[in-house]
């Protein structure tokens, strides 16, 4: 039996002001294709400035939506091959 090992990289980019980060998340898939998410997180203004848990909302949110979107395009290719309506995959 032959086993295919595939591996996706997954990058994430990060833009900060004083109350907000902003997160861009992409995958390059094996077929080519590209997917690419975005995730947000404000400061409110009496918090601590701690730059990394923005990083870290806004970087999970990234990878939510990023995952939605590869569960739908999963979705999508199942009934494109199958030719019927299949459950939607959560």
């Amino acid at each position: 039996m032959t086993r295919i090992a595939v591996g996706w990289h997954i990058e994430l980019e990060f833009e900060e002001d004083a109350h907000r980060t902003r997160a861009a998340a992409l995958v390059r898939l094996s077929d080519g294709t590209e997917v690419r998410a975005h995730g947000y997180a404000s400061r409110h203004p009496s918090d601590e400035d701690q730059q990394r848990v923005g990083e870290e909302i806004a970087g999970a949110r990234a990878l939510n939506e990023l995952a939605m979107k590869l569960l739908t395009k999963a979705h999508e290719e199942i009934d494109e091959a199958s030719g019927r309506s299949s459950y939607p995959l959560t």
